[in-house]
This record gives C-alpha cells, sequence and structure tokens, in this order.
C-alpha cells in the first residue's frame, strides 16, 4: 500500500527559527485532496516537501513508497504546477513543453506529440506557437498545468492552479482534475478560495500557521468538531411556534429568524439528538416544517469554525 499513498510521519520544516510546518500526519491517496489554509499557513511548504524541492527538518516524506528529495526516479512521476511563474521570454508555448519533456529524456517526436496532447487538453491549441511572454495569467495558469502533466505523472501538485481563470475556464479544470482523479491520479490542490474546494475536492487538508487543523471530507471533519454547535436551516409556516417549541431542549442553543422571515437558523450541540426530536415533533404534528438542511456542512464553515476565519476567500 506504500506504493500508492504519499505518507508523512511526523513531519516539521523550518526555515531558521521560522516555523514552515509542524508535527504533519498525512495519509494521502489517489483521488483530488485539497490543502486549504490563507497564504503562509504551509500548504507550500507541504507541497515543496513532496515534490523533493525540500527536506523536513524532522520526521518523515514518502511518496509512492520512496523519500522524494532522495529519489530520482520520482521525477518521472510528479507533476509540479507552482504557484508562481517565469517563463523564457521568447519561447512558445509549445516550444516551452518540448524543452521540457527532453529533461524526461524525450526524443524530439515523442516531445512534440506528447507537448500538443497536454496543450490540447489543457485547450491552448490555438496559441501554442505564440511566445508565452504574450499570454495572459490564465493562460500562463494553464499552459504550467500542461507542463505537470505532460509527462503522464501519477502526482500531480498544483498550487492555486484556478488564479486567474474565468469562471469558464475554472469550470473547464475543474473538469479535468476530475478526470485525472478518475485515472487513478493523485491530484493534490491548494487554495485559499473556500467554495472552490466543495466543488474541486474528494478530501480537504486544513492547514493553519503551519498546523493540520483538520483533515478528511467535509462531513467527517464537520462530525469531529464535538465542540462547535451544528447549523440547520429549517424552512417552515411559523416560524414563531417552531422556534418556542425546539428552545425547550437542551440541545438547542440558539434559534435565529432567516433574514427572509421564511424559517429559522438553529444552532444544536447534538445533530444526532436534533433531527430524532424534529422527527417526533412532525409525527406528532407539533411543528409544520418545509424543509431541513445543514447550514454549514461546507469547507467553509468548517474552517470559520476551526480558525476564526470570516467569509469565503482566506
Amino acid at each position: 500500500m506504500s506504493e500508492r499513498v504519499i505518507l508523512f510521519e511526523d513531519v516539521s520544516k523550518f526555515y531558521g527559527e521560522v516555523l514552515g510546518v509542524n508535527r504533519v500526519d498525512l495519509r494521502i491517496g489517489p483521488g483530488i485532496t485539497a490543502l486549504v489554509g490563507p497564504n503562509g499557513s504551509g500548504k507550500s511548504t507541504v507541497m515543496n516537501l513532496m515534490t523533493g524541492l525540500l527536506e523536513p527538518t524532522q520526521g518523515s516524506v514518502r511518496v509512492l513508497g520512496e523519500e522524494p528529495s532522495r529519489s530520482p526516479a520520482l521525477f518521472d512521476r510528479i507533476g509540479y504546477c507552482a504557484q508562481f511563474d517565469t517563463f523564457p521570454r521568447r519561447v512558445t508555448g509549445l516550444q516551452f513543453l518540448v524543452g521540457y519533456l527532453t529533461l524526461h529524456g524525450m526524443g524530439p517526436v515523442e516531445a512534440r506529440s506528447r507537448a500538443l496532447r497536454a496543450i490540447d487538453r489543457v485547450q491552448l491549441t490555438e496559441a501554442a506557437g505564440r511566445r508565452v511572454a504574450a499570454y495572459s495569467k490564465g493562460m500562463r495558469q494553464r499552459i504550467k498545468l500542461a507542463q505537470a502533466m505532460a509527462h503522464d505523472p501519477q502526482i500531480l501538485v498544483l498550487d492555486e492552479p484556478l488564479n486567474g481563470l474565468d469562471p469558464m475556464a475554472r469550470a473547464e479544470l475543474i473538469d479535468l482534475f476530475r478526470e485525472l482523479a478518475a485515472e487513478g491520479r493523485h491530484v493534490i490542490v491548494s487554495s485559499h478560495i473556500l467554495h472552490e474546494v466543495d466543488v474541486i475536492a474528494d478530501q480537504v487538508v486544513l492547514i493553519n500557521q503551519g498546523y493540520i487543523v483538520a483533515k478528511g471530507d467535509i462531513p467527517e471533519v464537520r462530525e469531529e468538531m464535538v465542540d462547535h454547535p451544528m447549523q440547520v436551516m429549517l424552512r417552515c409556516a411559523d416560524p414563531a411556534l417552531v422556534a418556542s417549541t425546539l428552545f425547550s431542549h437542551d440541545h438547542v442553543v440558539e434559534v435565529k429568524l432567516h433574514e427572509d422571515g421564511g424559517g429559522l437558523m438553529v444552532k444544536t450541540k447534538q445533530a444526532e439528538h436534533f433531527y430524532l426530536l424534529l422527527n417526533e415533533l412532525v409525527a406528532e404534528g407539533a411543528i409544520d416544517l418545509e424543509s431541513v438542511a445543514p447550514a454549514d456542512d461546507d469547507v467553509m464553515a468548517v474552517y470559520r469554525y476551526l480558525v476564526g476565519t470570516e467569509g469565503g476567500s482566506l
């Protein structure tokens, strides 16, 4: 199994006296994993450790059973799309990829064929002959992604890959990430835009100030947050009656009228008991509900609970 996973065991990285990440334990299998946190939280450090660009100060990093900083063979199995870019001034998109693929030992014919295939997959075929220096920010993002995937790696490590893209391009790349994951690859994506993660990732790793504060899929992470009440949105015909009925139960800690007047936002310390209570009250005819839905079963709410961040962009 170690040959199928990315494994961090008690990993810390310090830059002199400055903390990069501390006591990180992670196990990442195939699929889409999102690293989420504000700028400076440690996301790029984790990515640089798994690609071998950094060595841990302490602990062990193993990628597909190998130490990335000491295994040249992993060069062909990992594709890295860094957040920041720099390109030779006069090269075209096609030349850039062909030159990169020669570093993987490919001859000119194979390198050109693979480069064209990767460029087509990120929908830059019409711009392949143009200089990268003339590309827009979004086009540079896509040519970097094409570079990361051109040599057909098992693992794609993508640092803020949706930065600078318009909504249509974002949707197209998200679809591509899903295709790559469906092929059995590891797709590691970092983001500080929380609402993106809900539609991208199979699992999330929430990072703050160098520490892993939660990991898993969103419902799993939310269930582990026993110290934080869960919010539930109720749509009902008589909000005042429903509110007074719910407040008689200890596990209901807060009830607020929704701003449109057509429902309630309820906080409960015991979600399982709360849902059972709703079933009983409806069955008895004590309250009339139109709908019930979790109001914080997304990564934005989870991160806000964990680190006190407001809003959708960190």
